[in-house]
């Protein structure tokens, strides 16, 4: 019986050599958009393809004949739609729910196999990391339990999906929201906060926090004023 894992990003590349070990089970990994093709799928047969950190969106032709299942960081129907963790972030959010759905046409609107909580501290990169975790869980227990997914409830709130030029922190207003800036943008493979000074771009990451600073590291560069528009 064979499994596929979708991610696009680099902490789900263990994912599927762990599971592979608990269930003596075919679990193949799938990286890239361009990998994830109908003709692909069909070779390896898959009762089950999973989604974790997928970036890009999956072909109908695709989910309507396997059965797929999304990883959402999100309690969803509160949070559909792109950038998730920035997005709970800027709003003032502490914690969260990991929800795993049935992917069908509209984004992030399938039946709920599960739910479970997790701790928005810390960078993006710990965050995703703790996040990688709890998924692999949650695909240990939908195998092993055989959960039913139920339709959401509650009230939907819709996400937009930020822009690197939403990075720019020059208008906040406080050192909480500077340290926020920085620290949801600081994973592999994001664009960093960053400001302008003149005709100097500052990038930021690794901040830490205190009652009366931020402290963080810094790239500066000349910039484009192309960036601008």
């Amino acid at each position: 019986m064979s499994y596929i894992i979708a991610s696009n990003r680099p902490w789900c590349n263990g994912i599927s050599k762990r599971l592979n070990e608990v269930f003596s089970k075919t679990f193949h990994l799938i990286k890239t958009e361009k990998e994830l093709n109908i003709q692909t799928i069909h070779v390896i047969k898959p009762k089950i393809i999973f989604f974790p950190f997928w970036s890009y969106l999956i072909p109908e032709t695709i989910f309507k004949e396997y059965n797929c299942i999304i990883f959402h960081m999100t309690d969803l129907p509160y949070g559909r739609g792109g950038s998730p963790l920035q997005n709970l972030i800027i709003r003032g959010n502490k914690d969260t729910m990991i929800s795993a759905v049935k992917c069908i046409k509209e984004i992030d609107a399938g039946p709920v196999y599960l739910k479970k909580p997790m701790s928005l501290s810390g960078t993006a990169e710990e965050i995703y990391l703790r996040t990688g975790k709890i998924i692999e869980n949650m695909i240990v227990e939908i195998l092993r339990t055989k959960v039913i997914p139920e339709p959401q409830v509650g009230e939907i709130v819709q996400f937009v999906r930020r822009k690197p030029k939403d990075g720019n922190w020059t208008n906040v207003k406080s050192l909480d929201e500077v340290y926020d800036y920085i620290r949801m943008l600081d994973a592999d493979g994001y664009p960093h906060a960053f400001i302008y000074n003149g005709k100097y771009k500052l990038e930021f990451n690794r901040p830490v926090k205190s009652e009366e600073s931020v402290l963080a590291d810094v790239k500066i560069t000349m910039y484009d004023e192309s960036e601008l528009h």
